[in-house]
């Protein structure tokens, strides 16, 4: 049974509440980048986010404020928006904007509004395309803007300021694939902030936290994910600084939640058919970061929304199992 704080307003006095009202719907924005409609667990992940860094928090809540503003300029259903699922896309927009192009330039500030916006016509259009198979847009307008942006970037020099474009031939993996249990902590929480793009296992706790505070559930199938990930990466030889790192568990964590505790019936066949989503999810980590490196992008969730989409999309081939 899941537990679940319900942090709803009153009805009376719309127009006074409004302000308010538009800061929840941030809250559960933010939140919905782990499935969460909950302003509690929000809060959490706004604290993990300024805990990484006080800009990375500015540009979660930015993106956020656009996505979620932009729903509200194009007439999106406002049953949409106060589930936060308008927000979330503008949120991961605006912090891999910050990871990827720096955090100090007013270029970066510019593509993390202009790409908030673009992802919300994408959320639509996405919405649309996929009402027909009953298929969630899952966070496909922030793989796709920021895929773009981060390839794109090195070609235009009042937006990229790394140096030296990122584009480079897959190569073998090299290095020791032992974990020690400081290596094996880190990574745990690791894998719970990647998701955010935050490598620090403090802010993968306090990611952590939050989704326990949403729904006890999601919080243990996190934790599954998470495990999953790292035994199968060290399973098949995955050097141990990209395993501790939370590179190749966090989309684990995420299809573990999605088919464990979010678009699936709860129960023992689910969990089973997550951990399975969440083994393949893995792999496919390793191979969307070779596909990308020719071109100097980045993996991002595409291996989470890849696996969700055909373990889901099966569905309805296995009679013991059933969509939410």
């Amino acid at each position: 049974m899941s537990r679940v704080i319900s942090w709803d307003l009153p009805r009376p006095a719309v127009t006074r509440r409004q302000p308010i009202r538009f800061g929840y719907e941030l809250l559960r924005g933010i939140a919905q980048v782990d499935f969460m409609p909950n302003a509690a667990c929000g809060l959490f992940f706004v604290a993990a986010l300024f805990a990484a860094g006080w800009q990375f928090g500015l540009y979660g809540l930015l993106g956020t404020a656009v996505g979620t503003g932009a729903a509200y300029v194009l007439g999106v259903d406002r049953e949409r928006i106060g589930a936060g699922l308008e927000g979330f896309n503008g949120c991961l927009v605006a912090v891999a904007s910050a990871v990827f192009l720096g955090p100090d330039h007013a270029s970066t500030w510019v593509m993390a509004v202009g790409g908030a916006v673009v992802a919300s016509v994408i959320t639509g259009a996405l919405v649309h395309l996929l009402r027909p198979w009953a298929m969630p847009t899952f966070t496909l307008p922030f793989c796709l803007v920021a895929s773009v942006v981060t390839i794109a970037a090195p070609g235009f020099q009042r937006i990229w300021h790394g140096g030296s474009a990122l584009a480079a031939l897959p190569r073998t993996a090299s290095g020791t694939s032992a974990l020690d249990w400081s290596g094996l902590a880190h990574a745990f929480c690791a894998n719970i902030g990647q998701i955010f793009l935050m490598p620090q296992w403090y802010v993968g706790l306090l990611f952590l936290a939050g989704i326990f505070v949403a729904d006890l559930v999601a919080g243990l199938t996190a934790c599954l994910g998470s495990v999953i990930g790292i035994v199968t990466a060290w399973a098949l030889g995955a050097p141990a600084s990209g395993v501790t790192q939370g590179l190749l568990g966090y989309n684990a964590v995420l299809v573990a939640m999605a088919l464990g505790a979010v678009f699936l019936e709860r129960g023992v066949w689910s969990l089973g058919y997550a951990a399975v989503g969440a083994v393949a999810a893995t792999v496919l980590t390793v191979a969307v970061t070779s596909f990308f490196a020719p071109f100097g992008g980045h993996t991002l969730t595409w291996p989470y929304i890849l696996t969700t989409l055909f373990f889901l999309a099966a569905v309805p081939a296995f009679p013991r199992l059933r969509r939410t």
